[in-house]
């Protein structure tokens, strides 16, 4: 299992403790989480060459 694949893992788990929150603040707190680790996971593969670096607009 890939170190991106964690990442993925973490997201996929902090979505589906979102869905299961009793109040906004928490369900919010795990979407962030969410978004952090699919963040993480992008970057990862960004560093192990999975995805090639985005240019940016001249």
């Amino acid at each position: 299992m890939t170190q991106s694949q964690k990442f993925l893992d973490n997201a996929e788990n902090c979505a589906e403790l979102a869905e299961r929150a009793k109040d906004a603040p928490t369900y919010r707190r795990y979407k962030l989480m969410e978004a952090g680790w699919l963040a993480l996971a992008r970057e990862q593969d960004w560093l192990d060459g999975v995805t090639p670096p985005h240019r940016r607009a001249s």
